[in-house]
């Protein structure tokens, strides 16, 4: 069995499937999504593994952040009925745990060039600072604009999207050379891949957000929302290609 695949824990007959794919912009998910969501929600509630704070108790430590999960129920080709998980953006500090799907790209691993560009603009940052005579400290801000952009470019050159067939896309060429920030990111495209790198067959998806809510947007505790607009629809046009959706 697939690592990341969880079985339904309840009977779920074919009958109770959609005909075809659910759209990752529907607002209401399918019954079957809302079985799958009420399962991770449980362990969310309920697991040890890993600490991150929701702002949901009094108790968590550090930043509140919430965050949005996805569920994306799926047909192994071993005709195997059940669902996979993931999350948008980091959780608990990284990119990979047990339960969940991995990144695209995972651009936290030790000594990745990632990593090592931070750390170059940490060392600028501390230069500015430290600087007194003005022309330096403008040579250096420019220094620092170009070494940012050329590290995001090269950030966005390692995320590539399979669709059904197999044909892949680079960020760089969904968004036409200009991706937003956090492109790649969030719980759907996630899903989507690891279901083609895997021989699944996607059935039914959706969303929903885990804590407190943000200040900069009005996302309730396991409310379920559509995929989003701006990061992910031209990635999950590319992905969804070939494939019947309701």
């Amino acid at each position: 069995m697939i690592a990341k695949f969880i079985p339904f824990t309840e009977l779920v007959t074919n009958d109770l499937l959609p005909k075809r794919l659910t759209s990752p912009f529907n607002k209401e998910p399918h019954p079957v999504c809302i079985l799958a969501a009420k399962d991770l929600q449980n362990y969310l509630e309920t697991q040890t593994e890993w600490q991150h704070n929701f702002g949901l108790s009094n108790t968590g430590l550090g930043p509140v952040i919430g965050k949005m999960f996805g569920v994306l129920v799926v047909k192994t080709k071993e005709s195997k009925l059940g669902y996979i998980t993931a999350f948008s953006g980091k959780l608990a500090g990284g990119n990979v745990h047990s339960k969940f799907v991995p990144p695209i790209f995972d651009a936290l691993t030790e000594g990745s060039f990632l990593n090592v560009g931070m750390q170059e603009l940490t060392r600028i940052n501390e230069q500015i600072k430290n600087s007194t005579d003005s022309e330096h400290i403008i040579e250096l801000k420019e220094l620092r604009k170009n070494h940012s952009i050329t590290l995001q470019e090269k950030l966005f050159e390692q995320y590539h999207f399979l669709n059904k067939a197999g044909k892949e896309k680079s960020l760089m060429e969904v968004f036409d050379n200009k991706p937003p920030s956090g492109a790649g990111e969030c719980a759907a495209p996630k899903l989507l891949q690891y279901a083609f790198q895997n021989n699944m067959k996607p059935i039914a998806i959706t969303e929903f957000w885990w804590g407190q809510s943000p200040k900069s947007d009005h996302w309730e505790h396991k409310r379920f929302y559509p995929a989003c607009e701006e990061k992910c629809r031209p990635i999950l046009k590319h992905m969804l290609e070939g494939l019947e959706i309701s």
